[in-house]
């Protein structure tokens, strides 16, 4: 039995138009990126396999897929165009009218950019005087188990962008949040590094799976 065979108010994408998208589960939102299963198998069964096969939606969208029949080039594209919207409507809740001045404002925009990486990525969110924010870029990628942060790059970087202060983060990919002894070393190296240029370290941000550590909130800074 296809889709169409379905009763039309159980249909992914005639139940997202009636109900929205919170009524999908994760197998029908994923049936209505990829638009069709295939011979014998619907679009939401292909959902099923994909999420069982990767072991859940972040390491699917994060990662990359499993093979499995069905899911070729064009349907991989359209999940990962899906995370990136995702990640783009995010980045939009931090425009430069945004001031942050809570770690809450900026860990769901930080778990959405660095949560999903098998590796660790180091970046920052710059921001002008007013705490409103300038840019965000990532600056290094290192593997499993850390990244080389090079303090002279970080001001570089704080620089070319004139920010009055900044915002540091990177991910863990083990999935813990809990900031390692080297995170804090880290963290007032840079502090210290940026303080000769003027630049304020407002917070570090340890990413994790699903949730983010704030040293500034531990005290840890």
């Amino acid at each position: 039995m296809t889709i169409k065979d379905w009763p039309l108010d159980e249909r992914p994408r005639e139940k997202l138009l009636a109900r929205g998208p919170a009524a999908l589960s994760d197998a029908e939102l994923l049936a209505v990126c990829l638009g069709s299963g295939t011979r014998g198998h619907s679009a939401v069964d292909l959902g099923r396999t994909l999420l069982a096969r990767s072991g859940g939606l972040r390491a699917l969208l994060g990662g990359e897929a499993p093979r499995v029949a069905g899911l070729g080039a064009a349907k991989g594209a359209r999940l990962q165009a899906a995370l990136e919207l995702a990640r783009r409507c995010l980045a939009e809740d931090l425009k430069r009218e945004t001031s942050l001045r809570d770690p809450g404002d900026s860990a769901a925009f930080l778990r959405a950019q660095l949560g999903h990486y098998p590796y660790e990525v180091f970046a920052c969110v710059f921001l002008d005087n007013r705490h409103r924010v300038i840019a965000f870029e990532e600056l290094f990628r290192g593997t499993i188990d850390g990244a080389a942060v090079p303090p002279r790059e970080v001001v570089r970087a704080c620089l070319r962008h004139n920010a009055a202060a900044v915002i540091l983060a990177h991910n863990h990919p083990s999935g813990v949040a809990e900031p390692s002894e080297a995170d804090r070393a880290l963290t007032a190296e840079l502090r210290q590094a940026l303080g000769l240029v003027g630049v304020r370290v407002l917070d570090h941000l340890v990413i994790g799976s699903g949730s983010a550590v704030s040293l500034a909130q531990r005290g840890l800074m």
